[in-house]
C-alpha cells in the first residue's frame, strides 16, 4: 500500500470511469448495467482507456480490448494508483424532503467529495418516514451515490448512513449547524480528528428542543436569503469542501477504507 502514487482518477485522461466489487487484477470483465452503459450508451469500443476503481480509493487505468453485447474485457494500461483522501473529513446530515430531492442531494454530495452522508427525520420536518421506508433507503442512497461517482469519476464511494433523529449528533465532536444567525467558515474552530459534521434542518427550521440540543455547535451561514432544504445542505457543503486539502499520506494497510454503506 505505502508504494501506491497518490493521483487523481478525474485528471486522467480516459473515456470513463468504472467501478467494480474486488481487486483491481490485470484483467477485467465488465458485465451487467456497467457493460451496456458503457458500450450501448457511451458506444466505448476496443482500444479506448477507462479508470477503474474498488470505490474505497485504489483505482487504475486500463484499455478496452474487447466488447460484446453483453460484457467488455479491460486490460491493465498502467499502474495501481490511490486517490487522496480530504482533510478534514466531511460529513453532512440533511433534514429529509419531499419527493426526489434527497437523492437530489445526495447526488451532489458525492460530487462534491463529501465522506458521510445522513438524512435527518426532524421533528418540523415535512417527510415523516416510516420503519419500512428507512430500512430501504440507505440502499437506495448508495446507488445514487454509486452513480454520482461514476459521472464525477470519484473512487471512494461515502458512507451512506441510515435516517437518524438530529438527537443522535448531540455532543458529537465537530458538529457546524447550518444557520442564519452564523458566522464564515473561517471563524470555525478547528474540527479535530473527526472532522466536521454539518447539520442542515428542514426549510420550516429546526424545533426549540433541537437547537437547545445544539446549542453548543457553532453556526455556519450561508448567505443572507433563505434556502431551501436541499439547497442548505450542498451549498454548506461546498462551503466547508472549499477548505479541505488534500492527505499526502498514503492509508496503512490494514486500515478499512471510509467507502462504503453503513448504519
Amino acid at each position: 500500500m505505502a508504494s501506491l502514487k497518490l493521483a487523481w482518477a478525474a485528471r486522467e485522461h480516459a473515456a470513463a470511469h468504472v467501478l467494480v466489487d474486488g481487486m483491481l487484477s490485470e484483467s477485467l470483465q465488465i458485465g451487467g448495467d456497467d457493460a451496456h452503459h458503457l458500450a450501448r450508451v457511451r458506444r466505448l469500443r476496443a482500444g479506448e482507456r477507462v479508470t477503474v476503481s474498488d470505490g474505497s480509493g485504489r483505482w487504475r487505468p486500463y484499455r478496452i480490448v474487447a466488447v460484446t453485447r453483453s460484457d467488455l474485457t479491460l486490460e491493465g494500461d498502467g499502474s495501481m494508483r490511490m486517490e487522496p483522501g480530504l482533510l478534514p473529513r466531511l460529513h453532512v446530515a440533511f433534514a429529509l424532503t419531499k419527493g426526489q430531492k434527497p437523492e437530489t442531494v445526495v447526488a451532489r454530495l458525492t460530487e462534491l467529495g463529501v465522506d458521510e452522508i445522513t438524512p435527518l427525520l426532524g421533528g418540523r420536518s415535512v417527510v415523516q418516514w416510516d420503519t419500512a421506508r428507512i430500512a430501504t433507503a440507505a440502499d437506495r442512497f448508495g446507488r445514487v451515490a454509486r452513480e454520482a461517482a461514476l459521472q464525477s469519476r470519484r473512487t471512494r464511494l461515502p458512507r451512506i448512513g441510515d435516517p437518524m433523529p438530529l438527537e443522535h449528533l448531540r455532543g458529537v465532536a465537530g458538529v457546524v449547524l447550518a444557520h442564519p444567525d452564523g458566522g464564515p467558515a473561517e471563524d470555525l474552530p478547528e474540527p479535530g480528528d473527526k472532522g466536521w459534521t454539518l447539520v442542515v434542518g428542514p426549510e420550516g427550521g429546526l424545533a426549540d428542543e433541537e437547537l437547545e440540543a445544539m446549542e453548543d455547535a457553532p453556526r455556519l451561514a450561508l448567505g443572507p436569503h433563505v434556502l431551501r432544504a436541499e439547497t442548505a445542505a450542498v451549498a454548506g457543503a461546498a462551503v466547508l469542501t472549499a477548505g479541505r486539502r488534500p492527505s499526502h499520506a498514503v492509508p496503512k494497510a490494514g486500515v478499512p477504507p471510509a467507502g462504503g454503506h453503513g448504519g
